[in-house]
Order: C-alpha cells, then structure tokens, then sequence
C-alpha cells in the first residue's frame, strides 16, 4: 500500500484526508451513474433526484454539500473536474496535462488523465492546485517547472475570448447566464470561432480515450488484478468470465470501442487518424490565444438533469453531452468551472480556459467572475 503522490503532497501540508467519494467507475461517465457494481449513485445536493455529473461526482457533490472548509482532489479525463464542479455549483480547476503528478492514479487514458482540484471557491481550489502541483520522477509526464502560488493571485483585467459554436450548442438559460457574467466583468472580449474543436472534439476524444482505456483495463484480467474467482477452464474461459462480472455495462461498451480502434486493419483509420485530428485542434486552440488570454463557453450545455432524463438518453446522447469540455481536455490546457448563476434553483456554471501553462491567468479571470456574486 502507498499513497499517490497528490496524497503525499497534500498531508504534508497539514490536509487531512476524510474519505473516498464517488465516482464513475474508472472515470467512465458524465453523470457518476456508472459507479461501479455494489457502489451507490451521489445525488446532487441541490436536488437528490438530479445528477452530481461525472466523472468526479462525489468530490464536487460533497465540497456542495459540507458546511466545513474543504476541498476536494478530482480526476478528469473529458471534462470530469469541470461537469460536476458546473452541476453541483462549486469551483472546479483543471490543470495543464502534466502539471499534477498522476502516480497512484488508476488510469483511464495515458495521454488524457488530469488530477485537479475541487472546492467552495476559487480559492480554495486554487489553494490545493498549489500544494498537489509539481515534478515528481516517479511519473513519466510529469513537467519540471517552478511551483507558482496560486493562492496569492487577484483578479486581473485580462481579453476574453467567447467561443461562439459552444455558445450555439446549449440551451437557452445557460446561455444567458453565462454570457451575463461575462458582459458584467468589464472586460475586453472577441468573437472567437473552433469549429474544428466543435465538430471533431468529441469523436477524436472518444477514439482516443476509449483505444488508451482498452488497453489499461486489459490488466483486471483476476489474475494480479481484479476479481479473482475460482481458477478452472482456461486462461480464455477464465479471464472471461473474471472481467463479465467484474466490470459494468459502460466499461465494457468502451473496451470493446478501443479495442475495435486499435486493431490490426483499423489502427490507421481510426485511433492513428484521431491522434491527427488532435493536433489540428491543439493549433486551433494556439491561434485562438494569439488575440486573446482566456476563453470562455457554458461549463455544460445544461443544468443538472433527472436520473429519469439521463436513464432515457442513449449512450451516444451521453457522450454529446461533454461537447463543451471534450476540447480543453483533448488540448490538455488548463480550465475552471466557475459558478455564475442558477435555472430552477440549480446551478450554471461558466468554463475559463487558458494555454498550455496559463493556469495564473485562468485563476485571474475565475476570481473575477466569482467576484461578481
């Protein structure tokens, strides 16, 4: 047993660690309804019959919901700090790929996964941002740079970019919720158009997250990891029958779509021609922050819906719900989920995103907007 390098950090700065919350099962998931065979369902504090959002649902659920000074460690592949942060209506933060250590993360995507922060405000969020950042040789990926006090930073007056497709692609109150925000900073703002990240973001991001997931799950095979059940048949026999009671319905739907990507025959067409797409999308991003320092677009296309609703909506309607997150995640450039206003008592959250290593400014802008309550 160890503690990941974020745990370390974290209590050597005094933290106390409470608990685990829940998740979607592996990270699989916009709703945390995927928790996992045996786990419950979180329920958003706002309203127990709506959703936390996924896929870091019980962090932002719990830093909602306690009266307490907290914050909460988070995970996001898609956009999985920044959904339920948005839902839950607390701050979320994302930081550049690499900037957090990932050692002692159960991965879902190598080239995708980001451990963030969670809290009440902005502060907090950035405060622990703080303590868990930094090189760690003990991770791959993770970026030498010199540790930045986030805490210490206040609102600047900084460009804003808003992002027209993802303004067009959500419903109406949210819309204008976030746009009310915005126009109430006082700041300079653009126009500022991604149609490649709007069209191929999500199914660039789907090739590649679920051919990289196929892969890291192929070890909960019952042998070192995984259910072991009683070893008889073949090793085939065995590690079918190990992984069809092991894992739930999405986890199987996104192995067998990463496995079909990254086949011999398939490979080219798909996970390879994905890995293309992204790139075109990081230089959309780039040209985007030559004229302006962060952009802004509605968190989530909608509030927090019914289990009832998301019960209903096909797996496909799911994956199209990540339509305004997928693109910073897929870019790996750092994002907040910032508060700004409710519909029907819930939540709506507004999504600041800054360049590569532009986590100062992205804090800059979210304080400012929380400033505006």
């Amino acid at each position: 047993m160890f503690d990941a390098t974020v745990i370390e950090k974290a209590r050597a700065e005094g933290a106390i660690i409470i608990g685990k919350t829940s998740q979607d099962a592996f990270g699989f998931g916009t709703f945390s309804t995927n928790v996992g065979l045996g786990f419950e369902i979180p329920k958003n504090p706002h309203d127990i019959k709506r959703a936390c959002g996924g896929s870091s649902g019980g962090s932002a659920g719990f830093a909602a919901l306690t009266k307490q000074t907290h914050a909460s460690i988070g995970q996001s592949t898609g956009g999985s700090i920044a959904c339920p942060a948005s839902f839950c209506g607390v701050a979320g933060i994302t930081p550049t790929y690499g900037r957090v250590s990932r050692f002692g993360l159960i991965d879902y995507a190598n080239s995708l996964d980001k451990i963030g922060s969670i809290g009440k405000t902005v502060g907090d969020a950035a405060l622990l941002l703080e303590v868990i950042s930094g090189h760690d040789a003990n991770d791959s990926t993770s970026l030498k740079q010199e540790k930045e006090e986030f805490s210490k930073l206040v609102p600047e007056k900084l460009k804003i970019g808003i992002v027209k497709e993802l303004f067009e692609n959500c419903d109406a109150h949210v819309k204008k919720e976030c746009l009310k925000a915005v126009d109430s900073l006082g700041m300079k703002t653009e126009e500022i158009s991604l149609p490649l990240n709007s069209k191929y973001g999500i199914s660039a991001y789907y090739l590649i997250s679920t051919a990289e997931a196929s892969t890291n799950l192929a070890r909960y095979c019952g042998m070192r990891y995984g259910l072991h059940e009683k070893l008889e048949g073949s090793f085939d026999e065995y590690f079918s029958k190990v992984r069809s009671n092991g894992f739930g319905e999405e986890a199987k739907r996104r192995i067998l779509l990463g496995t079909f990507a990254r086949m011999a025959g398939f490979r080219d067409a798909y996970y390879l021609r994905a890995m293309k797409a992204r790139t075109a999308l990081i230089k959309e991003f780039k040209k985007a922050f030559s004229r302006v320092d962060v952009l802004a677009n509605p968190t989530m296309p909608l509030v927090a819906p019914t289990f009832e609703a998301i019960f209903k909506l096909s797996p496909l309607q799911q994956y199209a719900m990540d339509l305004c997150t997928v693109p910073a995640n897929l870019a790996g450039m750092p994002h907040a989920s910032i508060p700004v206003g409710k519909h029907e008592n819930m939540p709506v959250g507004l999504m600041l995103t800054a360049d590569h290593m532009g986590e100062g400014k992205m804090v800059q802008a979210s304080l400012a907007v929380e400033a505006l309550k």
